[in-house]
């Protein structure tokens, strides 16, 4: 296990190989979070960083997952099967500080957390930019995952992504967080009415809210 300042990595064994978790830890913690990365990027994703950045302050320690494809320096993401069983297999090491875990992550990251969060006894989903459907293609819809997510569910999701904009999202148990402009990276570009950091500060602030009523 290495560490920089508070922060701690670890390798943990899984049936689809060796998976990576990055902790960054609260304080007095009462809540853990468990965010995994989309298919397309990492745990550098700038979302998934902002949150570790804040939430720590807030009582949650933020355990950021890197997929065995990943770590394994793999640059396309395997069959959903595989994700799914890469999570399971990381789930024992993000309940062993023995506090309620928030399963969650980003597009590809959002659906595995949706798809195993019932099973593995998750407290919650927080599902980033979850990709309701391909670009273009609404018909192909995902929205049987996030609706049987069967936990409180927080998405936070573009204005323009064209993976699912705001207003596509089906009526649900899920609460849902609009970042005006962004993209399926929260991205927003430069001529939108907000800044980069006020996008992001509407994601942190959001889930700050939203953990603080989890317990």
């Amino acid at each position: 296990m290495t560490e920089v300042a508070d922060v701690t990595s670890e390798t943990v064994e899984t049936e689809a190989g060796t998976a990576r978790v990055t902790w960054h830890p609260a304080h007095k913690p009462r809540l853990v979070l468990a965010a995994s990365h989309g298919a397309g990027g990492g745990i550098e994703a700038r979302d998934l960083k902002a949150l570790a950045a804040v939430l720590p302050a807030h009582g949650v320690t933020v355990a950021l997952v890197e997929q065995p494809w990943r770590v394994a320096g793999k640059k396309v993401a395997p069959a959903p099967k595989t994700l799914d069983a890469g999570w399971r297999g990381v789930w024992p090491a993000l309940a062993e500080p023995g506090l309620p875990v928030i399963s969650g992550g980003r597009s590809a990251g959002a659906r595995v957390a949706c798809r195993t969060a019932a099973e593995l006894g998750a407290r919650a989903v927080l599902a980033l930019s979850f990709p309701l459907h391909p670009p273009g293609k609404p018909e192909k819809s995902r929205a049987t995952e996030l609706l049987g997510a069967g936990v409180p569910t927080l998405v936070v999701q573009g204005g323009n992504d064209p993976f699912g904009k705001p207003e596509e999202f089906p009526d649900g148990d899920h609460e849902l967080v609009e970042v005006p402009y962004g993209d399926h990276g929260l991205s927003v570009p430069k001529r939108a009415d907000i800044t980069q950091d006020q996008a992001l500060a509407v994601v942190t602030d959001a889930v700050v809210e939203w953990t603080g009523s989890l317990g």
